[in-house]
């Protein structure tokens, strides 16, 4: 009489696994599951770095265009193209035109190299007036200051100041808005024109306590300003870079740099750009 093993499989049967194959097995999972949760940890670092750097550069754009803005109107007064009629009268080829400077306007450029409570970094002002419009029935003013405020009919004021990491803007009523937020650094430099008395005129740039003595021989102005990103990267130690004050050097933004915690291991980016001022009212 032959006898049948009942453990051994059969015909038709599948043997189970071991202990050990299925450790292995596990083991195998394990390690395909860290390495999918490791390549997306990368992806997900470099789309926030990616994100990040594409939003700053957004900002930037932003807070130059409202500067930038302020600046090419600074110093500019009515240009009055039928200053012998009266207002409402039709205007002719033949009229005789005329600038109409209002003369409580004194300093269309200003600022501080560091504004206490009160003060502003920048200030900016130009001639305020109304004039014809297809928007109106009647003469409307189209000017505007930082905030899109229009509060006063004879002068456009826009003052920006960089408090608690948010660039601020005040219009003639010296309430200051927030403008921008993760701002490091809001420098500004001014371009003045000496030596031409000796007839070898010299470009340079000044502070603004040089500017102050003579603001009507300010030209030009340079604005820098160093935006941060939200997320956290990873830095080696020591890892720098350039500000907008050129003798500054470069500054520590990894964890042994001694930025607010807000900033360290942040993507730090400077934007710079040069406006060019009207001429009109700035000859002192």
């Amino acid at each position: 009489m032959i006898h049948h093993n009942p453990i051994s499989p059969g015909p038709g049967r599948q043997a189970g696994v071991t202990l050990i194959e299925l450790m292995v097995g596990i083991a195998i999972g394990l390690l395909t599951i860290a390495v999918a949760i490791g390549a997306l940890m990368v992806s997900r670092g470099v789309s926030g770095t990616v994100s990040d750097a594409s939003q700053i550069q957004q900002q930037a754009s932003y807070a130059f265009r409202v500067i930038g803005q302020q600046l090419r109107q600074a110093a500019s007064i009515q240009l009055n193209l039928a200053v012998q009629k009266v207002p409402g009268t039709p205007i002719e080829a033949t009229d005789v035109v005329a600038f109409t400077p209002d003369p409580s306007i004194t300093a269309p450029i200003g600022g501080k190299d560091s504004p206490t409570t009160g003060e502003y970094k920048l200030s900016v002002a130009y001639q305020n007036y109304t004039e014809a419009s297809f928007t109106s029935a009647s003469d409307v003013s189209l000017f505007r200051d930082c905030l899109g405020s229009n509060p006063s009919p004879t002068v456009v004021v826009s003052q920006f100041v960089l408090e608690n990491n948010e660039l601020r803007c005040a219009g003639a009523d010296n309430t200051a808005q927030s403008v921008l937020r993760n701002v490091a650094d809001f420098y500004v430099r001014y371009l003045v024109q000496t030596g031409g008395a000796t007839g070898q005129p010299t470009i340079q740039y000044v502070d603004a306590a040089t500017a102050g003595a003579d603001w009507s021989g300010v030209f030009g102005v340079e604005v820098c300003l160093v935006l941060f990103g939200d997320e956290p990267i990873s830095l080696p130690d020591g890892a720098t870079y350039n500000g907008c004050d050129p003798a500054a050097g470069p500054i520590n933004m990894s964890n042994t740099g001694t930025l607010a915690a807000n900033r360290k291991n942040r993507l730090h980016m400077p934007f710079r750009n040069v406006y060019q001022l009207r001429s009109q009212g700035l000859a002192g």
